[in-house]
């Protein structure tokens, strides 16, 4: 028997929230199938099983608190499903008829969810309140896809009879769940928005932070009787609360902290002419559609990870006062989510990726983080950061680094500049790179090559 445990999302995460799960008991997951979603005071992850097996009993109630290492639910073996799976028991469901024998020889005990569909996807349908065994799926040997879910939503919508007249006589009516981020769940919870009252949702159907927000400011209070006489001091309330303060900024807080305070840091820094990459992205997007298109956050990227390849001394971990090099090269993106935290996710294996998909695993894992759907291996996993902060106008960067890694890379804004080429002034597109690093692991002589080797990467942006 395995056990999911609650697993540590960063060297800051010492616990965490249990936001909702995406499975069942009694469903069977595979290594790497999302399980639960969880909140680390930054952002809702979701978490993915480790091992394979069949969800036999869940631990932990989504809305509890736990320690890192706690168990959230137990998994059965594959081999023991069939006689360790309890029977399906979820909220509403049928009963079996008294007169049908129960089921034997094995055979699984929740006919209604299908093999073939994984977590995510019975995840999709009981939102959308579709029943994966009336579908006949449309994919490879029958499987039922989302596209099949999608359009047998948009087949049951309800029709223009009243209700009284579908409904069997004496049968309950049950309200479909409401369709919202983790997010937005946790707003309506703190802010007393019932989300069935919410008339207003987002581009995708469903219920997000804004919408909630909205129907919160419009909400009427009640009138409170008047207070009775009294000779006592009137009571004065506190202050609110300073935007920043809450759980997430108090988080960032001690991790930077504590960076400060165990982490030697040294700083190099170069100005780089963006003049031949700007020109060459200028022409290649040329024959791109719009949304097709590559900005040079991307094109930055995919060199720093190139670089990062050619010096692994800068890509990996101060642990146990040794230096571990990372397994591969896995950028850690820094990205502004809700409240003013912060969270810096992986780009997985970048310098293997090509331009075009850093460009879309850039605006996937951005979307992600800011709408609370990121997954665990994507926070646990980067070996070296980089933070662009251009957009916000600054010039330079420098930053602290992010423990255990031993380096991070700090992107100003692209400022043109009166630059000297070949013995003649011009002005030229320039971008201010500062490198942070560990003096425990490197000193400023390596990160020095580093800041060459992408110097030179960058001015030759056909190689990328």
């Amino acid at each position: 028997m395995a056990d999911f445990t609650m697993p540590s999302l960063g060297a800051d995460m010492d616990a965490g929230t249990l936001v909702e799960w995406l499975v069942r008991e009694g469903d069977t997951v595979h290594r790497g199938d999302p399980m639960a979603v969880v909140d680390t005071d930054k952002s809702a992850i979701e978490v993915e099983s480790f091992d394979d097996g069949v969800v036999e009993r869940f631990l932990v109630e989504p809305g509890a608190r736990v320690a890192v290492g706690t168990t959230l639910a137990s998994l059965a073996p594959l081999d023991d499903a069939p006689t360790k799976v309890p029977a399906a028991r979820s909220p509403g469901a049928a009963t079996t008829p008294a007169a049908g024998p129960p089921a034997r020889h094995g055979h699984h005990r929740r006919p209604h969810t299908p093999r073939a569909a994984p977590p995510p996807l019975r995840h999709h349908a009981a939102e959308l309140g579709v029943d994966l065994t009336t579908l006949a799926g449309s994919g490879p040997d029958g499987t039922v896809t989302r596209a099949d879910v999608d359009r047998a939503a948009r087949a049951s919508a309800p029709s223009p009879l009243p209700l009284q007249r579908r409904a069997e006589p004496g049968a309950a009516t049950r309200p479909r769940p409401r369709r919202a981020s983790p997010y937005a769940r946790r707003l309506a919870a703190e802010l007393g928005v019932d989300l069935a009252s919410v008339t207003e949702v987002g581009g995708d159907g469903a219920v997000h932070a804004a919408q909630v927000l909205g129907a919160a400011s419009t909400a009427v209070a009640p009138v409170p009787p008047p207070p009775p006489a009294a000779t006592s001091p009137a009571r004065v309330e506190p202050p609110p609360k300073p935007r920043g303060t809450g759980a997430s900024r108090t988080t960032i807080a001690a991790l930077m902290s504590r960076a400060k305070r165990e982490i030697p840091h040294y700083y190099v820094a170069t100005t780089v002419d963006l003049g031949p990459l700007t020109e060459w992205l200028r022409r290649s997007n040329r024959e791109r559609g719009v949304s097709e298109r590559i900005l040079p956050a991307a094109a930055l990227l995919k060199a720093t990870a190139l670089t990062a390849r050619d010096h692994p001394e800068l890509n990996g971990f101060w642990v146990d006062r040794a230096f571990v090099p990372g397994d591969d090269v896995h950028l850690g993106v820094a990205v502004h989510v809700r409240g003013g935290a912060l969270v810096a996710p992986a780009i997985h294996r970048t310098a293997d990726l090509t331009l075009p998909e850093v460009m879309a695993a850039l605006r996937d894992l951005v979307a992600r983080a800011r709408s609370g759907r990121l997954r665990r291996a994507e926070l646990a996993d980067p070996t070296l950061t980089v933070t662009d902060l251009g957009d916000q106008g600054v010039e330079e960067v420098i930053g602290v680094i992010y423990p255990p890694q031993v380096a991070l890379l700090g992107i100003g804004r692209v400022v043109e500049r009166p630059w000297a080429m070949d013995g003649l002034i011009g002005v030229r597109p320039t971008v201010r790179l500062t490198l942070s690093g560990d003096h425990r692991a490197t000193d400023g002589a390596a990160g020095a090559r580093f800041l060459n080797t992408l110097e030179e990467r960058l001015q030759h942006p056909e190689a990328l």
